[in-house]
């Protein structure tokens, strides 16, 4: 009978241990530091870009941090109900990678080349600068629009005098133009138009008010920079209103000069009896000149919504930008194309008596 012996099996001999980090380990730490950098880049890093949508919107019938949006000072006014609705489109500048990313996701906003709104070189401050001055001039062609479509006499003056141009020194900066080469002037275009048939070289009568005194002199016309074959003065003519009132803007941060015509409108609406607006809510947008025609302007679709989100029924659009806004109208909203500040009057009598007016 054979025995049976029983053993402890021999165990193997373990491999040996590899110094330091597995490659499993190094993949790991690649991994995270890959994932790390991403997201500072993704976050940190600025786009070549600036993001658009829906800005702030504001009644110019009502008020702003306290204080009427347009007032009239040294005049009678009528009361006024509904509001008469300016809008804004926001920018937002130094956006980063996925900052981008989540404005264009949002489906409220669009992306842009920043080049489009910021010269090369030119700084953040130059350009707020550039559209402060665009939305004051917006103010003062509103004024001037309106009253004159009221019917208020109006005047001509030396806004700008050119270094070194024959007005300088001759012609005061300010004041108001009377006459110019033998023609009576009533707008800025006057001017221009009585310069139509000169050269350089010619002489020509000035008639001005300064401070209360009037004064004629000759000026001898310069050449134009611009190849015009007309001489040339040296002033920048504008039209201002010339009345005993005053009517004052307090709106500020807002820049560029697409609140003209809603401007216009509350000038409007308060010099004259019964609400413009039928006591609705009425929308829009257009820069406007001095002779009340009603300019093209940019971001029309952000500028529906924040209107529409305002509760605004109607949207007043200038007829150059019929096309866009038609294709992008939010829901429940009424479009009106406007050329011109009679236009737009003329509309906002028509809804309220219940006509129809002109659509885009």
């Amino acid at each position: 009978m054979s025995e049976t012996v029983t053993t402890d099996p021999v165990p193997a001999t373990p491999p040996p241990r590899e110094r330091g980090l597995t490659r499993r380990t190094w993949t790991l730490i690649i991994s995270f530091l890959a994932v790390a950098v991403l997201g500072l880049l993704g976050g940190f890093a600025r786009v070549p870009y600036v993001a658009l949508g829906p800005g702030p919107v504001y009644d110019t019938l009502g008020q702003a941090k306290g204080a009427d949006v347009v007032s009239v000072e040294g005049q009678n006014t009528f009361p006024t109900k509904g509001t008469l609705t300016m809008t804004t489109v926001s920018l937002t500048d130094d956006v980063s990678l996925f900052g981008a990313l989540g404005l264009w996701l949002s489906g409220r906003y669009a992306l842009a080349p920043r080049e489009e709104f910021f010269k090369p070189g030119e700084s953040e401050e130059q350009v707020q600068q550039q559209n402060q001055k665009a939305f004051s001039d917006s103010q003062t062609s509103a004024e001037v629009a309106a009253l004159h479509y009221l019917g208020y006499p109006g005047k001509v003056i030396a806004n700008e005098i050119t270094k070194g141009s024959p007005a300088e020194n001759v012609i005061p900066l300010g004041a108001r133009i009377l006459s110019v080469n033998g023609k009576q002037v009533a707008s800025a275009d006057d001017v221009r138009g009585a310069l139509e048939n000169t050269k350089p070289g010619d002489r020509i009568d000035v008639a001005f008010e300064h401070e209360g005194t009037s004064k004629s002199t000759q000026i001898t016309l310069g050449t134009r920079d611009d190849g015009r074959a007309s001489g040339f003065i040296g002033i920048l003519p504008v039209d201002r209103a010339d009345t005993p009132f005053k009517i004052k803007i307090s709106l500020s941060d807002v820049g560029g000069p697409s609140a003209g015509l809603m401007f216009a409108l509350a000038i409007v609406d308060k010099l004259t009896p019964g609400e413009l607006n039928g006591g609705q809510n009425i929308a829009g947008t257009g820069e406007i000149q001095g002779d009340g025609t009603v300019k093209p302007i940019g971001g029309i679709a952000f500028k529906m919504v924040a209107a529409r989100e305002s509760g605004a029924t109607t949207f007043l659009v200038p007829a150059a930008n019929c096309l866009d806004a038609k294709q992008q109208t939010p829901e429940g909203m009424k479009l009106v194309k406007v050329e011109k500040l009679q236009d737009a009057v003329s509309s906002l009598e028509a809804l309220a008596a219940g006509k129809p007016t002109p659509s885009c």
